[in-house]
């Protein structure tokens, strides 16, 4: 039999062959149940030493409820966890690290008014005596941040408070913080969502030295292209149970979508029959005070129309949006809407207008994780539900909220939820019902899909279809290139806070749109 038949028959019967002392961590028959539903049903997980697994699903499969059971944040009602051919229990995530298992985490939560040192080494701070008294040792502290940087080729200053960091490298410093403890087996959950494409081989060429040092890496991504180019097995998740583990060789892009929705995708985007309007937003030289963002911008938006924005980080996309939205103040320009000069200062201004701002980190500056899907939904357009006495009008805000679950398939137990509970795709979708109950007429939509699988994608993509067919006017903003030619009308580029160019649809391709993003000329 060739070993190409061989990995064929392995795909189609779910399984790849290991001997079982190959493994270094075992998950057997986990479960776990919360109110309303069933996360983990009986879910084997095997994992090899030095090798990356790859688990995928959609959006609330089970894959970071799996995780967070193996690093101790949730206890799992049944199964077993076997590390190292010895059965352990796991109770908090301190004990994980004591056992060699570090994790980073998807939503990143850094203390951002502290450094990059004190947030890599929180909680086990180096200390010096000073007679009867202990003091941390910061000396020690820069030196082995220093070190740990420069090991990881990673450019930052370990004094340098976290809140004026990008994204991106608040990203890196939990990368860091994950390897500074030296652990065995580290869990990625959606790496590389805040980072560039250079960054992200940056972390593969990590990953490979690491698993040459024996790390194994549980590796979560929507991203499969990302799959193919680390992973060595792949774990398929849906609806909490397992689909089957394969060698990332005998997989192809269709088989994991598949495998992952449940139903062959023909299309990773709707079909667009838009036929774009009169204008109806119109920017002039939008310049911003600050001298290395935006200067001079002009475009136009119409009435059905999806205006997409591509470019590279640093670009200034979104603080371009951030704002014509109010949240940002503008040096010179104009903004007209409906022909009419408009003056927004404040995001309450922007309301007024018929704009509305679905932010570009939904779990830093969008969700209300403590708040539930009523009151995360019906947030924005709060006066609306006061009624007499000033009290709010519980009715009126669940049956607008029972309408917007109906109308964009969120998936929840119960409109009582908390928002933190749903997956991502469903958080997002939440959030977009916050901003249609304010009867926007412009949607501006940064990074929209982000951390998303493809499934909730092209939910997502189809509501955007819906709305735009409605005469809602989108401006969507996107770092993937398929999305933007996939979905937009027009493409916008831009570079180092200039347009670069307007692309439209039937002319766009990728290399126009890299070239117009990496130079732009006068």
């Amino acid at each position: 039999m060739s070993l190409a038949l061989e990995k064929f028959l392995m795909a189609e019967a779910g399984g790849i062959k290991m001997a079982a002392n190959e493994f270094v961590l075992e998950m057997n028959n986990i479960s776990k149940q919360f109110p309303g539903v069933k996360a983990l049903d009986n879910v084997t997980l095997k994992v090899r030493k030095g090798t990356v697994h790859a688990i995928m699903g959609e959006n609330g499969a089970g894959k970071s409820t799996l995780m967070k059971c193996l690093f101790g944040i949730y206890e799992p009602d049944s199964g077993e966890i076997v590390l190292n051919g010895q059965k352990i229990t796991i109770k908090n995530s301190r004990e994980a690290l004591d056992l060699g298992i570090s994790m980073i985490h998807q939503e990143l939560h850094p203390v951002r008014d502290r450094n990059v040192m004190e947030n890599i080494w929180l909680g086990r701070f180096p200390i010096k005596n000073y007679g009867f008294m202990k003091l941390v040792d910061e000396k020690k502290m820069y030196v082995e941040t220093e070190k740990l940087l420069s090991r990881l080729d990673i450019d930052i200053k370990p004094n340098e408070l976290v809140k004026n960091l990008s994204a991106s490298k608040i990203q890196y410093i939990e990368i860091a913080k994950a390897i500074s403890y030296n652990a065995k087996i580290i869990i990625m959950d959606e790496p590389t969502s805040s980072l560039t494409e250079n960054e992200v081989a940056h972390l593969f060429d990590l990953i490979r030295t690491l698993k040459k040092e024996g790390v194994s890496i549980i590796y979560i991504s929507h991203k499969i292209d990302e799959i193919f180019e680390i992973a060595d097995e792949v774990t398929i998740m849906r609806d909490g149970k397992v689909v089957g583990t394969w060698d990332t060789e005998a997989l192809t892009e269709d088989m994991i979508i598949s495998k992952m929705v449940g139903r062959e995708m023909t299309n990773r985007f709707p079909i667009r029959n838009s036929r774009p309007g009169e204008i109806i937003l119109k920017v002039e030289n939008l310049t911003s005070p600050l001298p290395k963002s935006f200067k001079n911008v002009s475009f136009e938006l119409r009435k059905g129309e999806i205006l997409g924005i591509g470019g590279l980080v640093g670009s200034q996309r979104t603080e371009l949006v951030e704002a014509i939205f109010g949240l940002r103040s503008i040096a010179s320009g104009k903004i007209f809407i409906k022909g009419k000069e408009a003056v927004i200062r404040s995001p309450i201004d922007a309301k007024r207008y018929g704009l509305a701002l679905l932010t570009e980190e939904r779990r830093s500056t969008g969700i209300f994780p403590d708040l539930n899907i009523t009151e995360n939904a019906t947030i924005a357009n709060i006066s609306k539900y006061i009624g007499r006495f000033l009290l709010l009008n519980d009715k009126i805000r669940k049956d607008d909220t029972t309408q917007m679950v109906k109308t964009l398939r969120i998936k929840t137990p119960s409109l009582r939820t908390l928002i933190r509970d749903l997956s991502g795709g469903n958080q997002q979708k939440v959030l977009l019902a916050r901003w249609l109950l304010t009867s926007p007429e412009i949607l501006i939509l940064d990074e929209p899909t982000r951390g998303i699988d493809v499934g909730a994608k092209y939910e997502i993509y189809t509501i955007m279809n819906e709305l735009t067919m409605q005469g809602k006017s989108i401006i969507m903003i996107s770092s993937e290139m398929p999305e933007l030619l996939g979905m937009a009308d027009r493409i916008m580029v831009m570079c180092e806070g200039y347009l670069s160019g307007i692309l439209d649809k039937e002319e766009a391709t990728e290399e126009k749109i890299m070239r117009l993003a990496s130079k732009y000329t006068n």
